[in-house]
């Protein structure tokens, strides 16, 4: 089975960090060991050369010595031409030759590598090979110095390494400093907002002063909750606007039920029963409508088809019982697309409210505006005061007793014809009129 560790984003930054610092350490080591050390092996190389040259001048010069300078230490080595060794130093003096190479060719120089030379044994060492040019035949002169240590010195090695090692913790140490003040607001969101869920919504986050994505977080977190704060607001007054009104039809069919069977012998049983259907009815109301609403406002599908707003208008109002005078503009052709069933429960929604707030007629228009359907619903009633134009889109709103629900409505009936109306992707208003109230649905065309 395979178990991830769950580490903080801290931990697994700081590590990245560290890995990454210590990587560049190691890489940044190699390299300078490297350079270091062909630097130094060309330095040896020509100190030794530097030796050899030396021992050739005074050979040219006739000025050899038995016994050689040991200079810088540096080993040499002079054979005649029979390979007879007629000088050396005293680390060299009477041991054989010391390398069998010679330079190839016109070459006056050569070098090699050597291990396990006379008088060295188990070590390496930078070996060069002059050639003399002498009457009786070519000299050669062998000059040999310590071979470099791929470290070059154990100092200067643990020096690099001591730095890598210094620039791997501060990278670290750096890292997790600097990523911890950067998650300190974060903790602080962490932490208000646990409290908030657990308490109180009306709070709000902490917003760091700096310019950043955690201040960006931060005020995002609170545009949420305040939309959050108002909707949950909003459910409040919804619950208690609904258990009112459903309240309302209950307490009334108990009175009756309490009341008949506190005087069963003087209950007209049949006008009670008619009471109580009348309350069952607007409690079936109220029902039915919650009902809706919770559909469209959990965005249930609903069928896509291509409607003529004219023919369905028409029809609407045909199946309807005329309380009132209804005047028909309706322009034909004039084609959304939606569904049929409720774009008709929101006209009658619209025709209900004109109707009962109409004084003697109701206008309905449906037009084409360019790419925009609109149907419009005027009534000749006392009209809404445009500062409550938004209230009576709310749910159980109740306004002054010229424009009231008393009269049969359950305070639903505009809110789901907004809701239905932005399900189609368009808008349900009420704007200006010399009288009345002008309920306008503006709904996109349908293409072709």
């Amino acid at each position: 089975m395979i178990t991830r560790h769950s580490w903080s984003v801290r931990t697994r930054l700081t590590l990245i960090a560290v890995a990454t610092a210590a990587l560049s350490g190691l890489v940044i080591t190699t390299v300078a060991t490297l350079a270091l050390y062909d630097l130094a092996r060309d330095y040896q190389t020509n100190q030794v050369a530097g030796a050899a040259l030396e021992v050739v001048h005074l050979a040219q010069r006739g000025r050899l010595p038995a016994v050689l300078e040991h200079g810088n230490g540096v080993g040499s080595q002079v054979l005649d031409s029979s390979g007879r060794v007629v000088a050396a130093t005293p680390d060299l003096a009477g041991a054989p030759p010391v390398a069998d190479f010679r330079p190839g060719g016109d070459d006056v120089m050569a070098g090699r590598e050597l291990c396990d030379p006379p008088r060295m044994p188990g070590e390496c060492v930078i070996a060069v090979a002059f050639r003399i040019d002498r009457p009786g035949g070519d000299w050669l002169v062998y000059s040999l110095g310590a071979m470099i240590p791929w470290y070059v010195h154990s100092g200067l090695f643990a020096f690099l390494v001591t730095v890598s090692l210094l620039i791997v913790v501060l990278a670290g140490a750096g890292a997790y400093r600097t990523v911890t003040g950067a998650l300190n607001p974060v903790n602080a969101i962490t932490g208000e907002l646990a409290e908030i869920t657990a308490t109180d919504v009306g709070r709000r986050v902490p917003v760091p002063r700096a310019e950043d994505e955690i201040r960006q977080l931060a005020e995002t977190i609170n545009q949420t909750l305040d939309r959050l704060e108002e909707a949950v607001e909003q459910q409040r007054r919804f619950a208690s606007d609904a258990s009112h009104d459903l309240r309302s039809p209950l307490t009334a069919m108990r009175t009756q039920v309490e009341e008949a069977l506190q005087y069963p012998e003087d209950v007209d049983w049949t006008a009670k029963a008619q009471a109580m259907l009348a309350s069952l009815d607007r409690l079936q109301a109220i029902v039915a409508d919650l009902l809706t609403l919770a559909r469209l406002d959990s965005g249930a599908p609903a069928a896509e088809e291509a409607v003529d707003l004219g023919e369905l208008a028409g029809g609407e109002l045909d199946r309807r019982p005329r309380r009132v005078e209804v005047v028909r503009r309706l322009e034909p052709g004039v084609r959304v697309t939606g569904d049929p069933l409720r774009l008709s429960r929101l006209l009658t929604n619209l025709m209900d409210n004109a109707e009962r707030h109409a004084v003697s007629a109701v206008t309905v228009t449906v037009a084409a505006r360019g790419d925009t359907a609109v149907l419009e619903v005027l009534d000749d009633g006392a009209g809404i005061a445009p500062e409550q134009r938004e209230v009576v889109f709310r749910r159980f709103t109740r306004l002054d007793a010229a424009r009231s629900r008393d009269a049969g409505g359950t305070g639903l009936g505009l809110s789901i014809a907004r809701e239905i109306a932005a399900s189609h992707g368009g808008t349900l208003r009420i704007e200006d009129s010399p009288k009345g109230a002008r309920f306008v649905l503006r709904l996109p065309v349908a293409r072709p």
